[in-house]
């Protein structure tokens, strides 16, 4: 029996009583009833079940609407500027994250593609390749690609010469210059914005750098590497007053404009815990990255990679200061290790390690949603308890935040050896919402706003009672199983407008967009980015020092020690 299936019974009623009033028939009862009704007319049966299912929608949702109403908007994608001007793009780091950035700008390898092309000939539901080539032309040219391994850079300017976004053989035109340094490509006139999507510890460096030269600047998370470089990029934006984005896609993300819509009508009652979580179970996952074979020290630029100075010299005095000596190295900086290199994420030499990869986007989703800001305290713990391949990084991290002026506690837990499925779960008085692609509320049967329905047996507490799937004309009270399986691994997208689209091209678009338009803001803009920063730099310290991080919000410091 399944949770669809349970009844409510309804006390103080007879038999006969229930019969005869279709009313007050729990929705399930009703439901089974009315499929033996349509199982007798088979050729109209599913359409007649299509009908049935929205009347009971709207049964549902006008039954409740005094206690639980939503809009019916949805989220939008505005019109490109018209005349808007062709913005010269440069990026920075062509890696993994580089090339699925330049393929969002539109910008794919002819190798890329032909595997789409030729996979849409052996499986006809294969759209990736047309809808690639349907993707919107942002108006932008790849003119600079810079990459401290030659093969990298290659595939960068295969991607950006590539325009008419064809397969191998295909006309390709004017190719990008290739930098060798990122502070040549900074120097360039006919640079206007860049890409950053280099390790972490090169991320703010390059953006301040970048700022100052004029150049408008989407950088991937997270903001920073060290804390002291998160106040200074922060300053540097706001000196320069260039269009900052930072690479949280997930303010694209469709259903959480519903998420933000039901929290602010109060519809869950007061949340006091919130509950986000990472599950990888694979070596990709836990960033034991391909080794390329092209690789060597005569392909990567070694010196380079090691970081700027300034940058490494911060990392090493709190290393210092606070007897971190076992999490720095192993190995000598300047010792060239290809490991190292294409698995940077695994040492903290190079890396923020789950805090500033992974938790940043669960962080950024509440922040978006819920407007946090920094929490008041953050206390860590975990350990490599899986990968034992030499990493630093923690491949287990549980980390707690508080809130009390919100009085609200977020945690955080993530493992990288297993792929036990965990949602983004906000916990309310009267109502719990998970959110991701899709977006489930559940009645709490405790609640005090639906006491009355749930009384009556309108509202059936701690089962799906509202699901938002994104693309979808109407949302069902009750969203069947298979949809939602198949919609909370992603393979239900989100739309806007009725078109599906990539996440991460909504987010370049906007940054985009707001460059041709200095009155429109982007969504993840300086101030969020540093919020995001410090989180993150709370919950790490916390790991590697053992004991509880506190955010003092007069001085702006993260302080050791209980404040008033």
């Amino acid at each position: 029996m399944t949770s669809e299936d349970k009844i409510v019974p309804e006390p103080n009623k007879d038999k006969n009583q229930a019969q005869s009033n279709d009313s007050q028939l729990p929705e399930s009862q009703g439901r089974r009833e009315a499929l033996k009704a349509l199982a007798t007319v088979p050729v109209l049966g599913a359409l007649a079940y299509g009908v049935y299912k929205k009347q009971k929608y709207d049964k549902t949702m006008h039954d409740v609407s005094d206690v639980f109403k939503l809009s019916k908007e949805t989220a939008t994608i505005p019109e490109l500027q018209p005349n808007g001007k062709q913005i010269r793009l440069g990026i920075i780091g062509c890696g993994i994250r580089g090339k699925q950035l330049l393929r969002a700008a539109g910008f794919a390898t002819p190798d890329s593609l032909q595997k789409l092309i030729d996979s849409s000939k052996k499986d006809k539901k294969d759209s990736r390749y047309q809808l690639f080539r349907e993707q919107e032309n942002l108006n932008i040219a790849l003119t600079g690609v810079c990459d401290i391994f030659d093969t990298f850079a290659e595939e960068g300017i295969a991607a950006g010469s590539n325009i008419n976004r064809e397969g191998v053989g295909g006309k390709l035109g004017p190719a990008p210059k290739r930098y060798r340094h990122y502070q040549e490509m900074l120097a360039a006139d006919d640079i206007d914005a860049v890409i950053i999507a280099t390790p972490d510890h090169w991320h703010s460096t390059m953006a301040m750098d970048a700022a100052k030269a004029g150049k408008h600047v989407y950088v991937e998370k997270p903001l920073s590497w060290t804390v002291p470089e998160t106040y200074m990029i922060r300053e540097v934006i706001k000196q320069t007053g260039v269009v900052f984005q930072l690479g949280h896609q997930g303010r694209q993300v469709d259903s959480y404009h519903k998420a933000k819509e039901i929290l602010d009508k109060g519809l869950l009652g007061h949340v006091s815990l919130i509950e986000v979580c990472t599950n990888r179970n694979d070596p990709n996952g836990a960033w034991v990255y391909d080794i390329h074979p092209t690789a060597n020290p005569q392909t990567v630029d070694w010196k380079q990679f090691e970081g700027d100075p300034e940058r490494v010299k911060e990392y090493m005095d709190y290393m210092t200061a606070h007897n971190l000596a076992k999490y720095v190295g192993p190995d000598a900086r300047d010792k060239f290790s290809l490991e190292r290199f294409f698995r940077w994420r695994c040492w903290w030499d190079y890396s923020t390690g789950l805090s500033g990869d992974l938790l940043t986007h669960e962080y950024d989703a509440v922040n978006q949603l819920m407007g946090v800001g920094i929490p008041h305290s953050a206390t860590s713990s975990g350990g490599v308890y899986f990968f034992k391949d030499g990493r630093t990084v923690p491949d287990v991290l549980q980390t707690t935040f508080e809130f009390p002026d919100k009085d609200m506690t977020m945690l955080y837990s993530a493992t990288l050896a297993s792929n036990r499925n965990r949602g983004k779960v906000i916990m309310g008085h009267d109502a719990s919402m998970e959110v991701g692609d899709t977006l489930t509320v559940k009645v709490d049967s405790g609640s005090t706003r639906y006491k009355e329905k749930i009384e009556k047996g309108i509202i059936k507490p701690d089962v799906p009672f509202y699901t938002y799937v994104p693309g979808k004309s109407n949302v069902d009270a009750v969203t069947s199983a298979t949809e939602l399986y198949f919609a909370q691994r992603g393979l239900l997208y989100s739309y806007l407008g009725g078109k599906r689209y990539d996440t991460t091209f909504l987010h370049i678009r906007e940054w985009l967009e707001c460059i041709r338009d200095n009155s429109k803001k982007t969504s993840c803009g300086i101030d969020a980015a540093f919020d995001e920063a410090i989180t993150a730099h709370m919950g790490t310290r916390a790991y590697l020092e053992g004991r509880t991080m506190y955010w003092d919000k007069d001085k702006e410091e993260i302080v050791r020690g209980e404040i008033n």
